[in-house]
């Protein structure tokens, strides 16, 4: 290869980001993501492998002519970059790596590199299915076709011979760790345990490995995408918070000055202030599922707030994710809460970040286009279609919020509002973000909705006995 492999050109002065850096840079990025759900091993080694297939001579042909540092009339290198445009394949040889590296070491080792080569392999079209669903070829087994893709096109030999041998040196060590293997079997071990149905086939156990796959998708993607985008635009780099927030105590301390402003005037506002006060008294118990049944009227803007931020602070949380169904109210909570939390002299946008439909162009600010990428900040408003987006959407856009919901507070308020063809993905979804990621999740309404009750082999609520943050909730 005649220069150092690159992974980007930025389009405004036309410095280059080497391929090394950027993959060490991903790697890294993705390790401490990953290291969320304990996988912190497997984070940094589809990290390191994602643009692999970059080290071959065909795409640095494709990039430097797409760029102009390839002549057409005196370069014999120069391709029609705009033809070959999404036909270069940069993403097969890493996975085609990580899985013949870790199939070879039985059955545990071919699913940990299935897993993780579906990362790799994925990471610029959404997770790709493993069995096809066209009706032409139905149920044919699309991975391993990926994984037997020839040599000349995904040049993983190529990309072998030309890597940079610390990149390889540090591959080697990761696949080498009894934890590359062990961490994916006690992840899925506890997915197991924790099942309705004691067996990895089970429609739960399923669902849950199949959210961990896209756990450890979205670290990468995450990861990936800051990357390179803040290489391409370091001022609006600087914007960013990479999870450096107001503490907990301050925000803390701005709500209870609020809180301690009211004075009651009418019978309600009693009610209220205990319905607070019960929320303040269960924001110390453990991390779990909780209800949180009030009547329309009550409050349970302020008091499911009181509960979260206490929550956090006790339990050392990253973030409170509030998950509203109807866009009518939402700009209305989320303005309330910014008067308490974001007050005259602090920064609008550094505390409470809004992403739904309803906000304009005009309306948001830098900071918050690029926060809301991957929601990177201390108090989140948004709709149940944005969250499920986050969890079950196609692409990468959605995807890549997902592992902000790990060790998070998620306040969802009007529960009762969830479709019923979405209850028990709602509830497995639930399940793995509370037993695996260490998340806490609070359902709010006036009338609960029996999602303990269902089906559990499809995926009921777990919710344990005693969950309410109210005492004497009767329903019915």
């Amino acid at each position: 290869m005649k220069l150092k492999p690159i992974a980007h050109v930025r389009e405004a002065d036309g410095a280059i980001q080497w391929l090394p850096e950027h993959l060490t840079g991903v790697a890294q990025l993705a390790r401490d993501l990953a290291r969320k759900i304990s996988l912190a091993d497997q984070g940094e080694l589809i990290g390191l492998l994602h643009d692999l297939g970059k080290y071959s001579e065909e795409f640095q042909n494709y990039l430097k002519s797409a760029v102009e540092l390839l002549n057409p009339d005196e370069d014999e290198d120069f391709v029609d970059a705009k033809g070959l445009k999404g036909k270069v394949d940069h993403s097969t040889a890493g996975a085609q790596l990580a899985w013949s590296e870790l199939s070879r070491r039985g059955q545990l080792g071919q699913i940990t590199g299935q897993i993780l080569a579906l990362c790799i392999a994925s990471h610029h079209s959404g997770l790709i299915d493993c069995l096809t669903s066209d009706l032409n070829s139905l149920g044919e087994d699309a991975f391993s076709k990926r994984m037997c893709k020839l040599d000349n096109r995904t040049h993983l030999i190529e990309a072998l011979a030309n890597a940079d041998e610390a990149i390889m040196a540090r591959m080697r060590e990761l696949v080498a760790k009894p934890s590359m293997i062990d961490g994916m079997k006690e992840a899925m071990g506890k997915i197991v345990r924790l099942a309705p149905d004691k067996t990895d086939n089970s429609i739960v156990s399923q669902q849950h490995i199949g959210l961990l796959v896209r756990f450890l998708f979205s670290c990468l993607i995450d990861a990936d995408r800051i990357n390179t985008a803040d290489f391409e635009n370091p001022n609006r780099a600087k914007l960013r918070m990479h999870g450096s927030y107001t503490d907990w105590s301050t925000l803390i301390s701005r709500l209870e000055k609020h809180l301690s402003a009211f004075e009651p005037r009418h019978p309600i506002d009693n009610l209220r202030q205990d319905i607070s006060r019960h929320c303040l008294d269960g924001a110390s118990r453990g991390k779990g599922i909780f209800t949180l049944t009030v009547p329309t009227g009550g409050g349970k803007t302020l008091a499911s707030l009181r509960f979260a931020l206490h929550h956090a602070n006790k339990k050392c949380m990253d973030r409170v994710i509030y998950v509203i169904p109807f866009t009518s109210i939402i700009d209305q909570n989320a303005e309330v809460v910014r008067g308490v939390l974001e007050p005259q002299g602090v920064a609008p946008g550094t505390v409470v970040l809004e992403h739904h439909s309803n906000l304009t162009a005009e309306a948001q600010t830098w900071r918050g286009k690029i926060l809301s990428e991957n929601w990177d900040a201390p108090v989140v408003y948004t709709t149940s279609v944005q969250f499920l987006e986050t969890l079950f959407g196609a692409g990468t856009r959605g995807a890549r919020r997902m592992h902000q919901l790990a060790n998070a507070v998620l306040i969802f308020d009007e529960i009762q509002a969830l479709p019923v063809n979405c209850v028990h993905l709602f509830n497995n979804a639930i399940n793995f973000l509370v037993e695996q990621c260490g998340s806490t999740v609070v359902l709010c309404t006036a009338t609960q909705p029996l999602l303990n009750k269902v089906d559990a082999s499809k995926g009921a609520i777990r919710a344990p006995v005693g969950n309410e943050l109210m005492p004497e909730v009767r329903n019915g």
